[in-house]
């Protein structure tokens, strides 16, 4: 299994889980599709698009539980990221935890699966 991972503020996904859906943030929508990255792209992600945010969670997921909703795109450096073109299901999510800065304003991020 497949390990890929989202960052987002902490009161939208609060939304996301009284819905019982996430439908992405402002850039996903923008975009087309939800933005995910794996466990070695993850704190790449989040010092280039969340740096110095706090209140964020970190979103776990089963890759394999997107079918072919679920593209691998090239993105930075034409790495290949998971692009979800659809919703994400509460019942898809494995785990969610906060994603605290350090005190040299970095996040901390907790063991990850690949």
């Amino acid at each position: 299994m497949t390990t890929i991972y989202k960052i987002c503020p902490a009161v939208q996904w609060a939304e996301a889980e009284r819905t019982g859906e996430f439908h992405g943030s402002a850039a996903d929508l923008a975009d087309g599709y939800i933005h995910f990255s794996t466990a070695t792209q993850v704190a790449d992600t989040a010092a280039k698009h969340f740096a110095g945010m706090s209140d964020l969670v970190l979103v776990a997921v089963a890759a394999e539980d997107f079918g072919a909703a679920l593209r691998w795109e090239p993105s930075r450096g034409g790495a290949l990221f998971p692009h979800l073109y659809g919703v994400l299901p509460m019942a898809a999510v494995r785990w969610v935890e906060p994603l605290r800065l350090n005190s040299g304003g970095r996040h901390v991020f907790p063991r990850l699966d690949a």
